[in-house]
């Protein structure tokens, strides 16, 4: 190996030092990883040119690890975004919840009572009778419960189509919001909605100018 092969052999070297150190400083995972894997391509590469194995076993095995991780952070950060956009299937619910039909006028709940489930609408209509909102297929609903002070009911769910609800217990939904986190984030974003509809419902009406209030 000349002066100039050494050289080159060196700066690969430096590289892959100065991206691992690099990474480490880094604070977002996704960044992090990707700088990571350019850091163990250039140290695999150096371990090759210089013959040095346990340098290339070492990196040959941090490669696909990062890669996975890699991957692993690109899929959440697609499924939160498909899940702030309300497209988020969730198909996956059903082998956590029981499926039951509903004819058309049956109550499901009504506001105040005990609230220890919530429902993910598999066919048919239902309306929050004091929002005036239709829930239909592919949606959430009764998951205010869970939030509320006593977990009681804030509205009364009733079915103006007759369909299928699958009946998800809170105590799944716990462990589901923890263990899933596009779950999560579509949870919090469909409550937050539901409290903005149940404040400009309940918002009182603007008096004309003029109009005198009794």
């Amino acid at each position: 190996m000349n002066w100039v092969e050494a050289n080159w052999v060196e700066a690969i070297g430096y590289l892959g030092t100065g991206l691992t150190i690099a990474s480490t400083a880094m604070s977002t995972m996704i960044p992090l990883r990707i700088v990571s894997i350019l850091a163990s391509v250039a140290v695999l590469t150096y371990g090759l040119l210089t013959g040095s194995m346990p340098v290339v076993l070492t990196e040959a095995i941090q490669i696909p690890f990062n890669a996975w991780r890699l991957y692993q952070m690109v899929r959440l950060v697609r499924d939160v975004e498909r899940a702030a956009d309300g497209d988020l299937s969730l198909d996956w619910l059903k082998p956590f919840g029981e499926s039951r039909r509903f004819a058309a006028g049956q109550v499901l709940f009504r506001k105040g009572d005990p609230a220890a489930e919530m429902f993910l609408i598999e066919s048919g209509c239902f309306r929050i009778e004091e929002l005036g909102i239709d829930i239909r297929p592919g949606a959430i609903v009764g998951e205010l419960g869970m939030l509320s002070p006593g977990n009681l009911r804030t509205g009364t769910l009733v079915c103006v189509e007759p369909g299928f609800a699958l009946g998800v217990a809170y105590a799944d939904v716990k462990q589901l919001y923890y263990q899933n986190p596009e779950f999560g984030f579509y949870f919090l974003k469909l409550t937050s909605e539901r409290l903005f509809q149940a404040a400009q419902v309940s918002r009182p009406a603007a008096v004309p100018t003029g109009t005198e209030v009794l």
